[in-house]
């Protein structure tokens, strides 16, 4: 009988999130956080604790691909939502995101500006809680 799961050493990224991170003060304000399920151990950086956590966790996503390449890799934000700021937040298509990046927004100044997932991992960027009132 054949096999046609691909098998490798490393965790499912589900297996990271049952686990505790680490947590480092960076010099520069931000935090690190680490989470190792020996050997693996995969790092994120954040303005907060949880966003740490959260880009570590998209991190093991990203490394469990290179061991399984038709892995696909969910976005940890929803294709279009609004965070607790009120910055409007878009995901790009497929095509164009090698040029701008993974969603785009409104700045400050009005100019519609670009950021990649890595980067609104640091920036700790979320959707906005909705009150069920």
């Amino acid at each position: 009988m054949l096999e046609t799961t691909e098998r490798s050493a490393y965790p499912v990224p589900g297996d990271f999130k049952v686990m505790r991170p680490e947590y480092e003060d960076l010099e520069d304000g931000t935090f690190e956080a680490s989470i190792t399920i020996t050997p693996f151990r995969v790092v994120g950086v954040s303005s907060t604790k949880a966003g740490a956590r959260r880009a570590a966790l998209y991190e093991a996503e990203k490394t469990y691909r290179n061991y399984h390449p038709s892995y696909r890799i969910e976005s940890p934000f929803p294709d279009e939502f609004t965070d607790p700021d009120g910055v409007r937040w878009k995901r790009i298509a497929q095509s164009k995101r090698d040029e701008f990046g993974d969603y785009s927004f409104v700045d400050a100044d009005g100019e519609e500006d670009y950021a990649d997932i890595e980067q609104m991992l640091l920036w700790d960027i979320r959707p906005a809680v909705k009150d069920d009132d």
